[in-house]
């Protein structure tokens, strides 16, 4: 990763709040918490593709975000956590697809496991949850990251000012 710097620290801070916002905004329509969810917000895990500094501002604008789920100390720091590795993940990615997965593919295990276990704690209700809900989150992050992600990846390097900024010019 890159030192810190004004600018990257700023990058990061602008992130975690668009995460924020957007999360919140999708809430209006129920989709940011539950077993069925699509944060629209989740698209921008596919940011540290092109800056990897992104994933710290991720990681804020997520447990900002869960501070307000219903699944409490466990979403807070569990599904927090399962998006920064997906961040910093996704910053290790050589392609653009593949690197649209991370956050679903650790999302949709992390984070229903999180929902089963405050559904079902350690009944033996607990694995059927845990696949369904992987099955219905995985689905919502595939839309977010897969989708809306995919078309950022393609969009940002044509922006004359997100061009350079992007280091790394072989990702172009």
């Amino acid at each position: 990763m890159k030192k810190l710097s004004v600018k990257n620290l700023t990058l990061a801070a602008v992130v975690a709040a668009l995460y924020t916002v957007l999360s919140l905004f999708g809430n209006v329509f129920g989709l940011t918490y539950g077993p069925i969810q699509c944060r629209f917000a989740e698209a921008l895990c596919v940011l540290p593709f092109f800056f990897p500094e992104t994933a710290w501002g991720l990681f804020v604008g997520c447990i900002l975000t869960n501070l307000m789920s219903m699944y409490g100390p466990l979403d807070i720091v569990f599904g927090s956590l399962a998006t920064l590795a997906a961040a910093l993940w996704t910053a290790k990615m050589k392609k653009r697809f593949p690197a649209t997965l991370p956050p679903v593919i650790l999302n949709g295990v992390v984070v229903s496991a999180v929902i089963a276990w405050s559904e079902a704690g350690a009944s033996s209700a607990f694995f059927s949850l845990w696949v369904y809900n992987a099955a219905t989150i995985a689905l919502g992050e595939a839309l977010a990251c897969c989708v809306l992600g995919l078309l950022l990846l393609y969009a940002i390097p044509r922006i004359g000012f997100f061009r350079e900024l992007i280091e790394d010019k072989s990702r172009l």
